[in-house]
């Protein structure tokens, strides 16, 4: 649309079902090209994307055609449904339910991408539950205890 100017960058994270440690690095790499390719093909701009074998970042410069939730819905739909049909896992895999969403401003574009890039580094010293936790406190948004990332299974 003419004279329709945005900037919205948007850092999204999300969990494997139960926080199952099931994002393998022989495949992982696949993966991530694969959920950047989806993000592309609707508009959106890849910045950084990383992950963890229990959960995945990304950070997008949002096309404002399509809302965050539909944008998370379709990247988590078509990923899991990739994932199951190539058979990089022995049971069903799935992304759990929900995510985190947070806008920055483009004075903080390179450190996000550097935060991702650096997912193997934080991780040494943290844990995915503190680094969402601090992120949802950063951002001040409030939460249910009862309804963040569940804890892997025992």
């Amino acid at each position: 649309m003419p004279n329709t100017y945005t900037q919205l960058y948007i850092h999204c994270v999300f969990a494997v079902k139960y926080r199952m440690a099931m994002l393998n690095d022989e495949w992982d790499e696949r993966l991530r090209l694969y959920i950047s390719a989806i993000v592309q093909n609707h508009g959106h701009k890849m910045l950084a994307i990383n992950n963890m074998p229990d959960h995945l970042h990304f950070f997008v410069g949002l096309n404002p055609n399509q809302s965050i939730s539909d944008m998370l819905r379709i990247v988590k739909s078509e990923s899991s449904g990739w994932i199951n049909k190539e058979k990089f896992v022995k049971n069903k895999f799935n992304w759990q339910d929900g995510y985190g969403a947070f806008s920055h401003s483009v004075s903080q574009v390179n450190s996000v991408v550097q935060y991702i890039h650096n997912q193997q580094e934080h991780h040494c010293k943290h844990t995915f539950l503190e680094e969402y936790q601090k992120m949802l406190k950063d951002f001040q948004v409030d939460y249910d205890e009862r309804y963040i990332f569940k804890l892997p299974i025992e």
